[in-house]
């Protein structure tokens, strides 16, 4: 049985803009009041996890900790096929230090130019732990499977979204309107889970 959020205030656990927007517009339906571990002031916790939900529940947890109140972290990536699932959770990585992810999508477009194949498929994976200050950690995970395109298009999004076209759509996440993006991708998946498990009833 999960464990029901009953609280009135919570803490993004991230220091990135853009998907710290897309948490708050997926929690505003639910009236919590919302802060940014950034805006606390809250240190980055190095990611020393070997997967999605490591990273996930390492972040969770040391927001929670930090700020003695409930924190939902996220660790997502983009897996391509070709590479092996790479980047995966080393997306943000492959961005550098500036996080200059237009470098990133150059980068990853020559990795599978060097795979020597025109096999574009990818999938977003996004996990999303709820910690609370007592240690006690929830977690979810969400996917969205489509292809890469290039060049990349549109200016809305963030990270990779400019190249991602989701199957079924003709439109990458960096051309799809927000709340259209907030219906279908990785973080909407594992976000329903989460409010399905510890937000209702």
């Amino acid at each position: 049985m999960s464990r029901h959020f009953d609280g009135k205030k919570l803490v993004v656990a991230s220091h990135n803009l853009g998907k710290v927007r897309e948490i708050f517009d997926l929690l505003a339906p639910f009236g919590i009041e919302t802060v940014s571990a950034g805006d606390l002031g809250l240190p980055e916790p190095e990611e020393t996890g070997d997967s999605f939900r490591a990273n996930a529940e390492l972040k969770a947890l040391a927001a929670a900790k930090g700020a003695n109140l409930p924190a939902l972290a996220d660790d997502s990536g983009l897996c391509v096929d070709i590479l092996n699932g790479a980047p995966g959770i080393y997306s943000a990585r492959w961005a550098g230090p500036t996080k200059d992810f237009a470098f990133a999508m150059e980068k990853l477009r020559r990795s599978i130019l060097e795979a020597g194949t025109h096999d574009n498929r990818a999938h977003f994976i996004c996990g999303l732990a709820l910690a609370w200050p007592d240690g006690h950690v929830e977690y979810f995970e969400g996917r969205v499977d489509g292809e890469l395109t290039w060049p990349p298009r549109g200016e809305k999004g963030f990270g990779y979204d400019p190249m991602f076209i989701a199957e079924g759509h003709d439109i990458t996440f960096g051309e799809m309107d927000p709340d259209v993006k907030h219906g279908l991708s990785h973080r909407a998946h594992a976000f329903t889970q989460l409010v399905d498990a510890c937000f209702k009833g």
